[in-house]
């Protein structure tokens, strides 16, 4: 019974982090800076849970973003360099986080 109220107490702590990085990821004026890709990294999490990814907003991360929200090499996303990939990438977690996934 211990075991089992320790981890729905741990799942509640991860659901309310996620929702609090997924709320705060910014307006469109705070995105692609430093803390924006934090905050992303925050909801996404490109590293294999052992500490090992690639560095937070370079091209390889970048890429990692896109695949684990499902639309890398998609034709309408931005190219990765520009404001508009972070705009895109800003608008698809909101999304999704307001449709629940």
């Amino acid at each position: 019974m211990r075991t089992w109220l320790l981890t729905v107490l741990l799942l509640l702590t991860v659901a309310c982090s996620r929702e609090s990085e997924e709320q705060s990821l910014g307006n469109n004026s705070e995105i692609c800076t430093p803390a924006w890709f934090e905050r992303v990294e925050a909801v996404v999490q490109s590293g294999d849970g052992q500490g090992h990814g690639p560095d937070i907003g370079s091209e390889e991360w970048k890429s990692v973003i896109e695949f684990r929200l499902g639309v890398r090499g998609e034709p309408d996303v931005p190219e990765r360099s520009s404001n508009a990939w972070c705009q895109y990438i800003n608008q698809l977690i909101k999304r999704r986080y307001s449709e629940g996934v």
